[in-house]
Formats: structure tokens, sequence, C-alpha cells
């Protein structure tokens, strides 16, 4: 009970496990609470909360927002959003979703132009979620054995090098910070240091604490000792509250595990109760 995840994903985005599971997973683990952040979609909380208010852990509502800072791709994690703001999230990224099924659509083409065998309904029936991801078009090239494996995709054929995967267009991560803030959450910067260096962090982040960024992820499945002290000395520089989380997927990423990521991982409850509102 002394540790929490604050960031994790269910089938509504491209993890594998039901969202009520997630709550089971971490009463199993002992975590005394866990949030659910679905990539650009609410549409699992209801369910997530509603098995939260019969478990001893306490569920978050949250979400995880793809954004765009100078051509790199940052993710910003918004946590408690009350549930008047959940068809908010949905309107919020209507558009990103139009787009990233243009994308999808591009990528699975230009794939079967190339001789790989690969259709758009297979990838689609791997999520819940309105659109997929590059994660469930490697999931279909794995499992057809035409890569190696989901990390072996994302090294190769779904580069954003390689020419068969074009991002779609993303949303702004200031506007998405006062969004999460006018609808009452808080703003985290997911896994800082994985798509900004410390150079570009020390440009963002006076700006995103202006917008209302409440928070940096300085505790995850990625980091090792250095890295979580780099994070935790931005926090203190920028006057930051720290969060942290897995990133658990289930099977679409079986290395990482809930709570305990690659097995170092814990974060501690005071980042959640210093978070709450």
């Amino acid at each position: 009970m002394n540790c929490c995840d604050l960031h994790t994903h269910s089938l509504y985005s491209d993890g594998s496990d039901a969202p009520a599971k997630l709550i089971k997973l971490a009463e199993d683990a002992g975590l005394g609470a866990i949030a659910l952040t679905d990539h650009n979609t609410a549409a699992g909380l209801p369910e997530f909360m509603a098995a939260g208010k019969q478990s001893r852990v306490a569920a978050v509502a949250g979400c995880e927002f793809t954004t765009e800072y100078q051509k790199r791709e940052v993710h910003i994690v918004g946590l408690f959003f009350p549930p008047d703001a959940w068809p908010e999230i949905e309107d919020h990224v209507d558009l990103l979703r139009v787009a990233k099924d243009n994308s999808n659509r591009r990528l699975i083409d230009a794939l079967r132009a190339d001789g790989y065998d690969i259709t758009y309904e297979e990838a689609a029936k791997l999520t819940d979620s309105s659109v997929f991801n590059r994660a469930h078009v490697a999931r279909v090239l794995c499992a057809k054995g035409q890569v190696e494996s989901v990390q072996h995709a994302f090294r190769t054929l779904l580069d954003e090098s390689k020419g068969y995967y074009v991002p779609a267009k993303r949303l702004n991560p200031l506007l998405t910070i006062r969004f999460i803030k006018m609808y009452g959450g808080k703003a985290v910067l997911a896994h800082p240091f994985l798509n900004l260096s410390p150079v570009e962090l020390r440009t963002f982040l006076p700006l995103a604490k202006e917008a209302g960024l409440d928070a940096l992820e300085t505790r995850y499945s990625l980091f090792d000792e250095g890295t979580t002290r780099q994070a935790e000395a931005l926090a203190t520089q920028f006057g930051l509250l720290q969060s942290g989380g897995s990133d658990y997927h289930g099977t679409a990423k079986p290395d990482i595990a809930l709570g305990t990521g690659r097995g170092g991982l814990a974060v501690p409850m005071e980042f959640y109760e210093a978070l709450r509102p």
C-alpha cells in the first residue's frame, strides 16, 4: 500500500487488459492507487472507475495525450479528471483520431504495396479503441511471422525513417495542458528524456509550467537511477511535483509489470497524495 502506479493502459488504447482487470492486478500487486491513462481516449474510464469503487485501491481517471513540440512527440498525462470531463476528452482529441485513422490507412496501404500480409481490419480488431496504432500493426506482423517481435517491428518497418509510417498531426502540448487544467485535472509530463533532450526540456518546461504543468514523471520503467536523479533535479528546478508509473500495457509489453516495471520501479504513494485534488 506504500506504492502506486499513475501510468497504465488498457485495451481501449494499446494495452491488452480490460480496465476492471487493472484494478484487480493492482490489488494483487498491493498498490495503494492506480491511474488508467489510455492514449487519447476516456472510453475505458467508466468501467475502470466503477471497478475502483469496489476496491481498496484508489482509482484515478486519466488520459495520456499525444502532442508535438518542435516536431518531437511529447506525451502529456492528465490525472484526476472528473466524470463530466470524460466526454470533453473525446471531443478534444476528435480531430486527432481522424488524422490518426488516415495515417493508419496510409501505413497499411504502403506495407501491402510492398508485399506484407496485413489488412486494416486485422489491426483494428485488436483494440476496443476507435483507432489503432503502430503497436497493433506490429502485433499483426509478428503473429504472421513477418517480423521477429513487436520491438523488432518498431526498430525496422515501423520506424518513421523507413518511409512506411507517416505520423498524424498531433495536439499542441501547451493547449493540452490548459485543457487538462480547465477540467480540473492535474497535468504531468510523461517519461521525460525519451523524446526530449535535457537542453530541449529546459526550454520546454518553463513554457509548460506557465501553461499549468503540475508534475514531471521521475519514476518510470525505463529509467535507471541516474535518469531518475536527473528528472528529480528538473522537477525541483522548475517547482514541479513528481509522478511516476510503469506504462503497463499487459501482453503488448510483456517485460513491463504493473507497479514494478522491469523489477526496480517503486512510485511512492506520496506522489499520489501530493497530486490528489
